[in-house]
């Protein structure tokens, strides 16, 4: 969700820093962690302070953390974890309650790396995790991708194909809703991801693909991720995309890993059943 050069951290034991203020809540993401990613080690923090003595003690590969802290915030964490000495680019996640509401605003903050809504529950925080330490394909995963620029879409197309995705490429708006008509059937659309550029050649914009994909389809995001690639950094724009139903957006230049990171993501969390909130 931010432009930052992010680098996944592959490693065989991933160190994970949870911060938030309930013990209760540090114990149930700690568990989940535990059971999902078994060779991950955990270190829980109940606030700014506690983890700033563990960021002085020995890097960490990924933090999480709540919006509010009894110490501070979420922000300021991102912040702290930025100016820790010797880090490297860690992923910083906001654990929250009103994600949709911050993307809508982008009132993201330029040191956190992402957001997790905790109405998707304990399997897809684990998986949303598990995107950034230990990425993993998709298996037969299809991503409809829509790009008029053959030169452009080439490349794009290789970043997915690397990491286990089947692209099916249309050049324009109009070509994509054929392709989404050819492939759909009784169970569904046909393809688990739709990545689109706003900008198209054609009478049809990308956000009028999504127009088409949300309300003429009916696919809503869990059926058919959205993925929107744009360059305008115009936050008002970015909003009103998320609010036309993108599920995220990808910013223009486009970093392979981020933009790998968050197609299977999306990608994870429609294949997984419904789950309580975190919150539950």
């Amino acid at each position: 969700m931010d432009s930052h050069d992010l680098r996944h951290v592959v490693a065989d034991a991933p160190r994970v820093m949870v911060v938030d203020g309930s013990r209760l809540v540090r114990r149930l993401i700690g568990d989940v962690l535990a059971r999902e990613l078994p060779n991950a080690e955990v270190i829980a923090c109940d606030g700014l302070a506690s983890a700033r003595a563990t960021l002085a003690e020995k890097p960490v590969d990924l933090v999480t953390t709540s919006l509010v802290l009894p110490d501070g915030d979420g922000l300021a964490l991102a912040r702290a974890v930025r100016e820790a000495a010797g880090q490297s680019y860690v992923p910083v996640i906001v654990v929250s309650g009103d994600v949709q509401s911050r993307l809508e605003a982008r009132n993201l903050g330029d040191d956190v790396t992402d957001y997790f809504d905790k109405a998707l529950g304990h399997g897809a925080l684990a998986a949303f995790i598990r995107g950034y330490v230990q990425p993993e394909p998709v298996p037969g995963a299809r991503v409809l991708y829509v790009e008029d620029s053959r030169v452009v879409a080439a490349a794009t197309k290789r970043m997915l194909e690397r990491h286990g995705m089947q692209v099916l490429h249309a050049i324009s708006a109009e070509d994509a809703l054929v392709r989404l008509d050819e492939q759909r059937d009784a169970a569904g659309p046909g393809v688990d991801l739709v990545l689109t550029d706003v900008y198209l050649k054609g009478e049809l914009s990308g956000r009028d693909l999504l127009a088409r994909i949300r309300n003429d389809y009916g696919y809503g995001k869990r059926a058919l991720p959205v993925l929107v690639m744009t360059g305008d950094a115009n936050r008002d724009n970015q909003s009103n995309l998320l609010r036309e139903g993108a599920n995220d957006l990808v910013l223009k230049p486009i970093e392979e890993r981020l933009l790998v990171t968050k197609a299977l993501f999306q990608l994870r969390v429609a294949r997984l059943p419904e789950q309580p909130s975190l919150d539950a």
